[in-house]
């Protein structure tokens, strides 16, 4: 072996050692200066995984009640899996706070709290597949090969702390598509997501190999200036290196993160009356911890509801109130903690889907007639509350039945668009320069949704 060759595996190799620890990720960069200034610091996206019907939750329609058992009007819709005719909403809907917006009693504990939020009842997407949606949302693009929006927010803004990944997520195992959904793809690889398996009760586990138990910090920090040294030697030899570069970044992460990330994940830090407003629960514990990773300055986290597609219910909608059971109290306690820790007016918050679900009844296709509906990409709605967004509102609408956004339609574009802004960036010009083209999150589209803004 060269010394060529020795310096390349000890740059890459030991990077290649973090990732596969779940160490390869962002948040090695100093915080970057924005286009503009921003409403909002940083993000936290609880995504409720499978497609939350908005029939059902926040976006009522009466119409559904009168014409229940009744065809949809007009040429028969076609949906992912045969759907019937229309279906009322088995919850009811009741006005709450000062705006007196309508919320799902499936919902209590967030519609006590509608005049914080801004419910965008207008969004809509391209594909009505789990996988595309996903990618869309996620990344700004149905296709995988996609940087996602945590790792264009690291890119364009950098990390506050440099002792923990910019850019986390947060889930028991996996949703649908699983890393696809938090790469950083084209961009510097420092910029990926972070997973960590919030299932994990003990703090210690939910990053593995985050103790080193054979050398001390020191004897770390002298093994870690050797091979900096080393790099940094080969990379004035032969020019920017942008892979080595982020292995060199990945590497000192992870050695940092030994200080902070034990602490920060340990939930058990909160007092008890804390804990138990979120509840023991996965999605409970992923909030509290996207809590406390908000106030040491984490740019993104993202709370995934659960493994696979918890919401996507086909086959019952009345299973919407049991997994409403265990998100309400979740989503409650984090807009009150964000405000008590004073840090709502500076944390964007986004509860959503990547798709939501038709007016009408889902046909099985087992020559029987269920509960469920089926997914619907052409209207949906999206929660938006805190960093720069006006509470108490709705925006836009969808048609009378709740299918499809028919007034100040909100594209996932516009939504990224919107999002970018509120952090201080212009979304054409985040960009990023590969395979001869400028790339950006929202592609060639999108447009800030202004009147959501504060």
């Amino acid at each position: 072996m060269t010394r060529r060759d020795a310096l390349r595996w000890m740059g890459n190799g030991f990077g290649t050692v973090a990732l596969a620890d779940g160490l390869m990720a962002a948040g090695a960069s100093d915080a970057k200066q924005p286009h503009f200034e921003p409403k909002a610091k940083r993000v936290i996206f609880l995504f409720l995984n499978g497609g939350m019907s908005q029939v059902d939750t926040f976006d009522p329609k009466p119409v559904l009640d009168q014409r229940h058992g009744e065809p949809m009007p007009g040429p028969k819709i076609v949906t992912d899996r045969a759907s019937g005719n229309l279906m009322r909403s088995p919850f009811k809907f009741k006005r709450h706070g000062q705006s007196g917006l309508e919320v799902s009693e499936i919902f209590p504990k967030v519609a006590q709290r509608i005049d914080d939020i801004c419910v965008v009842r207008s969004c809509w997407s391209d594909n009505g597949n789990h996988g595309p949606s996903l990618l869309m949302m996620n990344c700004g693009h149905g296709l995988p090969g996609r940087p996602s929006m945590g790792s264009w927010l690291t890119y364009g803004l950098g990390s506050e702390n440099r002792n923990l990944p910019g850019f986390v997520v947060l889930c028991p195992g996996y949703p649908v598509l699983g890393p696809q959904l938090w790469t950083s793809a084209f961009l510097p690889a420092s910029h990926q997501g972070a997973y960590i398996p919030s299932g994990e009760r003990e703090p210690e586990r939910l990053v593995r190999n985050i103790r080193n138990h054979r050398h001390t910090s020191a004897e770390q920090e002298r093994q870690l200036a050797l091979v900096d040294k080393m790099n940094q030697s080969y990379l004035r030899r032969i020019g920017q290196q942008p892979q080595l570069e982020s292995s060199i970044a990945s590497m000192e992460v992870a050695f940092r993160m030994q200080i902070e990330a034990p602490e920060v994940f340990d939930i058990g830090k909160e007092s008890e009356a804390t804990r138990a407003r979120y509840g023991n629960h996965d999605f409970g514990r992923g909030c509290l911890m996207a809590l406390r990773l908000a106030e040491r300055g984490v740019r993104m986290v993202q709370v995934y509801f659960g493994n696979f597609q918890p919401w996507d219910s086909h086959d019952d909608i009345r299973v919407h109130a049991e997994l409403a059971g265990q998100a309400d109290g979740p989503i409650a306690s984090l807009i009150d903690d964000l405000k008590a820790r004073g840090l709502f007016n500076d944390t964007l918050l986004i509860v959503g889907s990547e798709f939501g679900r038709t007016p009408m009844i889902q046909n099985s296709g087992l020559e029987r007639v269920c509960n469920g509906r089926d997914h619907n990409v052409h209207g949906y709605t999206t929660l938006l509350a805190g960093g720069g967004v006006k509470g108490g509102m709705a925006y836009g609408a969808t048609d009378e039945f709740g299918f499809k956004a028919a007034v100040d339609r909100v594209h996932v574009h516009d939504l990224h668009a919107t999002i970018l802004h509120l952090m201080g960036l212009d979304h054409t010009r985040l960009t990023y320069r590969y395979s001869g083209r400028d790339y950006r999150l929202t592609d060639i589209a999108g447009s800030v949704v202004k009147p959501v803004l504060a």
